[in-house]
Protein backbone atom coordinates (compact mmCIF):
# COMPACT_ATOMS: atom_id res chain seq x y z
CA UNK A 1 0.00 0.00 0.00
CA UNK A 2 3.19 2.69 0.84
CA UNK A 3 4.60 1.26 -2.41
CA UNK A 4 1.29 2.39 -4.63
CA UNK A 5 0.62 5.28 -2.63
CA UNK A 6 4.23 6.74 -2.85
CA UNK A 7 3.79 6.13 -6.69
CA UNK A 8 0.50 8.02 -6.90
CA UNK A 9 2.38 11.15 -5.11
CA UNK A 10 4.80 10.77 -7.50
CA UNK A 11 2.36 11.04 -10.33
CA UNK A 12 0.64 13.61 -8.80
CA UNK A 13 3.72 15.89 -8.39
CA UNK A 14 4.59 15.52 -12.31
CA UNK A 15 1.23 16.16 -13.34
CA UNK A 16 1.12 19.69 -11.44
CA UNK A 17 4.74 20.18 -13.12
CA UNK A 18 4.53 22.26 -16.76
CA UNK A 19 5.37 19.85 -19.77
CA UNK A 20 8.95 20.33 -21.35
CA UNK A 21 8.71 21.19 -24.83
CA UNK A 22 11.23 21.07 -27.27
CA UNK A 23 11.77 24.71 -28.85
CA UNK A 24 11.67 24.74 -32.84
CA UNK A 25 13.72 26.05 -35.44
CA UNK A 26 12.05 29.54 -34.56
CA UNK A 27 12.65 29.83 -30.57
CA UNK A 28 16.46 28.50 -30.95
CA UNK A 29 16.42 31.64 -33.85
CA UNK A 30 15.25 34.35 -31.34
CA UNK A 31 17.04 32.86 -28.60
CA UNK A 32 20.52 32.60 -30.17
CA UNK A 33 20.27 36.00 -31.77
CA UNK A 34 19.24 37.13 -28.46
CA UNK A 35 22.13 35.37 -26.69
CA UNK A 36 24.73 37.72 -28.42
CA UNK A 37 22.70 40.82 -28.42
CA UNK A 38 23.30 40.64 -24.56
CA UNK A 39 26.66 39.64 -24.99
CA UNK A 40 27.63 42.50 -27.12
CA UNK A 41 25.42 45.15 -26.59
CA UNK A 42 25.16 48.17 -28.86
CA UNK A 43 26.46 45.67 -32.16
CA UNK A 44 23.67 45.89 -34.91
CA UNK A 45 22.48 42.55 -36.07
CA UNK A 46 24.13 43.14 -39.55
CA UNK A 47 27.68 43.43 -38.30
CA UNK A 48 28.04 40.14 -37.80
CA UNK A 49 28.48 39.25 -41.35
CA UNK A 50 32.26 40.69 -40.55
CA UNK A 51 32.86 38.36 -37.69
CA UNK A 52 34.97 38.67 -34.99
CA UNK A 53 35.55 42.76 -36.74
CA UNK A 54 32.65 43.04 -35.47
CA UNK A 55 33.15 42.94 -32.11
CA UNK A 56 36.54 43.81 -31.40
CA UNK A 57 37.70 47.39 -32.85
CA UNK A 58 41.28 46.77 -32.69
CA UNK A 59 41.20 44.07 -35.01
CA UNK A 60 38.79 45.41 -37.01
CA UNK A 61 41.45 48.38 -37.99
CA UNK A 62 43.74 46.09 -39.68
CA UNK A 63 41.07 44.06 -41.50
CA UNK A 64 40.05 47.11 -43.09
CA UNK A 65 43.33 48.18 -44.30
CA UNK A 66 43.55 44.76 -45.64
CA UNK A 67 40.59 44.69 -47.25
CA UNK A 68 41.02 47.78 -49.46
CA UNK A 69 43.74 45.55 -51.53
CA UNK A 70 41.43 42.11 -51.26
CA UNK A 71 44.05 39.12 -50.79
CA UNK A 72 41.19 36.95 -52.70
CA UNK A 73 40.51 39.37 -55.86
CA UNK A 74 42.81 37.65 -58.36
CA UNK A 75 40.71 33.77 -56.92
CA UNK A 76 37.30 36.04 -57.53
CA UNK A 77 38.44 36.87 -60.70
CA UNK A 78 38.86 33.19 -61.81
CA UNK A 79 36.18 31.90 -59.95
CA UNK A 80 34.04 34.21 -62.60
CA UNK A 81 35.90 32.96 -65.53
CA UNK A 82 35.19 29.69 -64.63
CA UNK A 83 31.77 30.40 -63.82
CA UNK A 84 31.27 31.71 -67.10
CA UNK A 85 33.42 29.06 -69.65
CA UNK A 86 31.58 26.60 -71.24
CA UNK A 87 31.97 22.84 -70.79
CA UNK A 88 33.15 20.61 -72.86
CA UNK A 89 28.86 20.02 -74.05
CA UNK A 90 29.03 23.96 -74.63
CA UNK A 91 26.32 24.12 -71.58
CA UNK A 92 27.91 26.39 -68.86
CA UNK A 93 27.19 26.78 -65.08
CA UNK A 94 23.93 28.65 -65.05
CA UNK A 95 22.02 26.35 -67.14
CA UNK A 96 22.00 24.22 -63.13
CA UNK A 97 21.08 26.82 -61.12
CA UNK A 98 18.20 29.42 -60.81
CA UNK A 99 18.62 33.00 -61.90
CA UNK A 100 21.63 31.87 -63.72
CA UNK A 101 23.58 30.66 -60.57
CA UNK A 102 23.52 34.86 -59.62
CA UNK A 103 21.82 36.27 -56.42
CA UNK A 104 20.96 32.80 -54.70
CA UNK A 105 23.58 32.07 -52.43
CA UNK A 106 21.04 33.72 -49.26
CA UNK A 107 19.05 30.49 -50.22
CA UNK A 108 21.56 28.11 -49.69
CA UNK A 109 21.77 25.29 -48.46
CA UNK A 110 18.24 23.97 -48.62
CA UNK A 111 16.24 21.06 -48.04
CA UNK A 112 15.51 19.00 -51.63
CA UNK A 113 12.42 17.08 -50.69
CA UNK A 114 12.96 14.51 -53.78
CA UNK A 115 16.49 13.32 -52.70
CA UNK A 116 15.87 14.59 -48.97
CA UNK A 117 18.65 15.72 -48.63
CA UNK A 118 20.77 19.15 -47.27
CA UNK A 119 22.09 20.88 -50.81
CA UNK A 120 24.68 22.71 -50.26
CA UNK A 121 25.82 25.65 -53.08
CA UNK A 122 29.31 23.27 -53.60
CA UNK A 123 27.06 20.28 -53.52
CA UNK A 124 25.38 21.96 -56.55
CA UNK A 125 28.96 23.20 -57.95
CA UNK A 126 29.85 19.62 -58.46
CA UNK A 127 26.41 18.15 -59.41
CA UNK A 128 26.39 20.46 -62.36
CA UNK A 129 29.82 19.52 -63.37
CA UNK A 130 28.58 15.38 -63.33
CA UNK A 131 25.60 16.18 -65.09
CA UNK A 132 27.55 17.79 -67.71
CA UNK A 133 30.20 15.51 -68.17
CA UNK A 134 32.80 17.26 -66.04
CA UNK A 135 34.72 15.53 -62.98
CA UNK A 136 33.71 16.80 -59.58
CA UNK A 137 36.04 19.42 -58.03
CA UNK A 138 37.71 18.33 -54.63
CA UNK A 139 36.13 20.27 -51.63
CA UNK A 140 38.18 22.59 -49.91
CA UNK A 141 39.66 24.84 -52.15
CA UNK A 142 40.76 25.34 -55.44
CA UNK A 143 38.20 26.37 -58.02
CA UNK A 144 35.50 25.46 -56.02
CA UNK A 145 36.06 27.92 -53.35
CA UNK A 146 36.80 30.20 -56.55
CA UNK A 147 33.56 29.43 -57.97
CA UNK A 148 31.55 29.53 -55.05
CA UNK A 149 32.58 32.92 -53.92
CA UNK A 150 31.92 34.07 -56.98
CA UNK A 151 28.39 32.83 -56.84
CA UNK A 152 28.28 33.89 -53.45
CA UNK A 153 29.35 37.88 -54.58
CA UNK A 154 26.21 38.28 -56.31
CA UNK A 155 24.31 37.70 -53.70
CA UNK A 156 26.15 40.52 -51.56
CA UNK A 157 23.63 42.66 -49.65
CA UNK A 158 20.82 40.27 -49.64
CA UNK A 159 19.60 38.50 -46.43
CA UNK A 160 20.24 35.48 -45.45
CA UNK A 161 16.60 33.51 -45.81
CA UNK A 162 17.25 29.61 -45.54
CA UNK A 163 13.98 27.69 -44.66
CA UNK A 164 13.08 24.88 -42.51
CA UNK A 165 10.14 22.91 -44.05
CA UNK A 166 7.42 21.51 -42.25
CA UNK A 167 9.17 18.02 -43.49
CA UNK A 168 10.46 15.18 -40.79
CA UNK A 169 13.61 14.70 -43.00
CA UNK A 170 14.34 18.79 -42.74
CA UNK A 171 13.42 18.95 -39.26
CA UNK A 172 15.79 16.05 -38.51
CA UNK A 173 18.62 17.47 -40.35
CA UNK A 174 18.43 20.88 -38.64
CA UNK A 175 17.53 18.77 -35.21
CA UNK A 176 21.29 16.85 -36.45
CA UNK A 177 23.44 20.69 -36.92
CA UNK A 178 22.22 21.56 -33.93
CA UNK A 179 23.31 18.39 -32.04
CA UNK A 180 26.51 18.58 -33.79
CA UNK A 181 26.93 22.31 -32.71
CA UNK A 182 26.53 21.57 -29.05
CA UNK A 183 28.21 18.13 -29.09
CA UNK A 184 31.54 17.74 -27.05
CA UNK A 185 34.40 16.33 -28.96
CA UNK A 186 38.43 15.04 -29.04
CA UNK A 187 40.65 15.07 -26.92
CA UNK A 188 39.69 18.74 -25.68
CA UNK A 189 36.29 18.06 -25.12
CA UNK A 190 34.89 21.21 -26.64
CA UNK A 191 31.93 21.68 -28.54
CA UNK A 192 31.36 24.11 -31.45
CA UNK A 193 29.30 26.52 -28.88
CA UNK A 194 31.64 26.46 -26.12
CA UNK A 195 34.07 28.73 -28.39
CA UNK A 196 31.81 30.31 -30.43
CA UNK A 197 29.04 31.24 -27.88
CA UNK A 198 30.07 31.03 -24.44
CA UNK A 199 33.66 32.19 -24.90
CA UNK A 200 33.13 34.52 -27.97
CA UNK A 201 35.00 37.35 -27.89
CA UNK A 202 37.69 35.88 -25.51
CA UNK A 203 40.88 34.70 -26.54
CA UNK A 204 42.91 31.67 -27.02
CA UNK A 205 46.19 32.35 -27.27
CA UNK A 206 46.70 34.91 -29.72
CA UNK A 207 43.39 34.58 -30.87
CA UNK A 208 40.53 36.00 -30.54
CA UNK A 209 37.23 33.96 -30.82
CA UNK A 210 34.57 35.07 -33.35
CA UNK A 211 30.60 35.01 -32.20
CA UNK A 212 29.04 31.97 -34.45
CA UNK A 213 26.10 34.63 -35.30
CA UNK A 214 26.91 35.54 -38.92
CA UNK A 215 29.97 32.90 -39.21
CA UNK A 216 28.57 31.24 -42.54
CA UNK A 217 27.97 34.70 -44.37
CA UNK A 218 31.21 35.79 -45.45
CA UNK A 219 31.65 32.24 -46.90
CA UNK A 220 34.44 31.11 -48.39
CA UNK A 221 36.84 33.30 -47.23
CA UNK A 222 40.72 33.80 -47.94
CA UNK A 223 42.51 33.00 -44.01
CA UNK A 224 46.10 34.42 -43.91
CA UNK A 225 46.90 30.60 -42.38
CA UNK A 226 45.41 29.25 -45.90
CA UNK A 227 46.80 32.02 -48.11
CA UNK A 228 44.10 31.12 -50.51
CA UNK A 229 39.86 30.82 -50.19
CA UNK A 230 38.82 27.78 -48.69
CA UNK A 231 35.08 26.47 -47.79
CA UNK A 232 33.04 26.66 -44.71
CA UNK A 233 33.06 22.02 -44.54
CA UNK A 234 37.15 22.89 -44.69
CA UNK A 235 36.61 25.31 -41.79
CA UNK A 236 34.40 22.77 -40.03
CA UNK A 237 37.12 20.42 -40.26
CA UNK A 238 40.13 22.53 -39.40
CA UNK A 239 37.78 23.54 -35.67
CA UNK A 240 37.22 19.44 -35.15
CA UNK A 241 41.04 18.98 -35.78
CA UNK A 242 42.04 21.31 -33.16
CA UNK A 243 39.99 19.73 -30.43
CA UNK A 244 41.89 16.89 -31.29
CA UNK A 245 38.88 15.29 -32.81
CA UNK A 246 38.33 13.52 -35.75
CA UNK A 247 36.99 15.55 -38.83
CA UNK A 248 34.22 14.51 -40.93
CA UNK A 249 34.85 14.25 -44.26
CA UNK A 250 33.51 17.91 -46.40
CA UNK A 251 29.61 17.43 -47.64
CA UNK A 252 29.26 14.86 -45.43
CA UNK A 253 25.87 14.41 -44.20
CA UNK A 254 26.75 15.89 -40.45
CA UNK A 255 28.60 19.03 -41.95
CA UNK A 256 25.43 19.50 -44.24
CA UNK A 257 23.48 19.35 -41.51
CA UNK A 258 25.71 22.29 -39.54
CA UNK A 259 25.54 24.26 -42.04
CA UNK A 260 21.85 24.07 -42.16
CA UNK A 261 21.61 24.99 -38.85
CA UNK A 262 24.10 27.76 -38.15
CA UNK A 263 22.82 29.33 -41.57
CA UNK A 264 19.24 29.32 -40.61
CA UNK A 265 21.03 30.93 -36.95
CA UNK A 266 22.23 33.64 -39.36
CA UNK A 267 18.76 34.47 -41.05
CA UNK A 268 18.60 38.01 -41.69
CA UNK A 269 22.11 38.93 -41.98
CA UNK A 270 23.48 40.54 -45.03
CA UNK A 271 25.82 37.53 -47.60
CA UNK A 272 29.13 39.46 -47.48
CA UNK A 273 31.49 36.94 -49.33
CA UNK A 274 34.40 36.49 -50.02
CA UNK A 275 36.11 38.00 -47.16
CA UNK A 276 39.39 37.72 -45.60
CA UNK A 277 40.21 36.15 -41.84
CA UNK A 278 43.00 35.81 -39.94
Amino acid sequence: MRKVALTASLLAMFAGMPAVVQAGPGEDLNSFREYYMKRFPGVPLNEYQNGVYAINADARMSWEAMEEFPPYEDQLEKGEKLFNTPFANGKKYSSCFKNGGKGIRQNYPYFDSKSGKIKTLEAEINECREKNGEKALGWKKGDIAAISAYMASTSNGKKIAVKIPNDKRAKAAYENGKSHWYAKRGQLNLSCANCHKDNAGNRIRGDILSPALGHVSHFPVYRLKWGELGTLHRRFGGCNEQVRAKSFKPQSQEYASLEYFLTYMSNGIEVNAPSSRK
